[in-house]
């Protein structure tokens, strides 16, 4: 099963032109899911239904409360941001939750569960988008609570592991990443432990999801960070959610037009 995570860059930039080369790096993967992060939605059209109906892909969508300082920061009023799940599989359930934040910082970010249905086996799969002050590691680290306590309550009773994944806004080493996966610090949830799929990458592939060389981003960093991320559950029987390979993707432009500010992170998973 081939998993991935991207953060779309919502509107900022040329989008129209991204737009094309964030479904020419999909396609090109081929995956049976994909999380996304910062997807727009305005005037009818909807970025993750667009991808999903030229994909051939199932599409859950799950739009901000608060999109406010988003809009401003465009000055449209008019679109609105989310979290989306393409999935080869029908989606038999969804939910959502609003991450916990202060009211200096909250801009409605959310966490999107979409149960799959796959063959043999229903998939629980999570998308998020943390708080991405650079400051704020508390509050993403009671995000992260909030967020444990919804995989709890929604992994369900099927041999695959839950996958989580998203834009963490934080660094590998981080209390708040240490915290989600729950094998290197006490979990935020007892018993519950989530691996960072990139623990199963060559250690010589470049790592950076932010990234000085995208053009989008050379104004603002000296050194890339991986800040995004693909996290399993312990694999279920018969190595069922192993992870098999891990690599970035969409780290360079299509045709000249670099798709998003972010890379994408891909992950194979074992698949019965």
């Amino acid at each position: 099963m081939r998993v991935v995570t991207w953060n779309l860059w919502w509107r900022f930039g040329p989008w129209r032109e991204r737009q094309k080369a964030i479904l020419a790096v999909l396609r090109d993967l081929r995956p049976d899911v994909v999380g996304l992060q910062e997807v727009w939605a305005a005037d009818g059209e909807n970025l993750a239904a667009w991808l999903a109906d030229e994909l051939g892909l199932h599409c859950a969508w799950a739009p901000s409360p608060a999109p406010e300082r988003w809009r401003r920061r465009i000055g449209d009023p008019g679109v609105d941001i989310g979290n989306a799940v393409l999935s080869r599989w029908p989606v038999t359930e969804q939910r959502v939750l609003r991450l916990p934040a202060p009211d200096d910082l909250d801009d409605g970010r959310l966490a999107l569960y979409a149960r799959l249905a796959a063959p043999g086996h229903d998939v629980p799969f999570f998308t998020t988008h943390l708080t991405s002050a650079l400051h704020a590691s508390a509050v993403r680290c009671d995000q992260v609570r909030a967020l444990g306590a919804f995989v709890h309550e929604h992994r369900g009773d099927t041999p695959f592991p839950p996958v989580v994944t998203g834009d963490l806004n934080a660094w590998p080493d981080s209390d708040e990443v240490r915290l989600h996966g729950g094998y290197k610090t006490a979990p935020a949830v007892p018993g519950q432990v989530l691996v960072d799929a990139w623990e199963y990458a060559d250690p010589a592939a470049p790592a950076a999801t932010w990234d000085p060389a995208n053009p989008y981003t050379a104004s603002l960093l000296k050194r890339g960070v991986r800040i995004d991320y693909i996290h399993v559950g312990p694999p279920g029987p018969d190595g069922l959610g192993d992870v098999r390979a891990v690599r970035r993707a969409g780290d360079g432009p299509v045709e000249g037009v670099w798709p998003s500010d972010h890379a994408a992170v891909v992950a194979d998973l074992a698949d019965g």
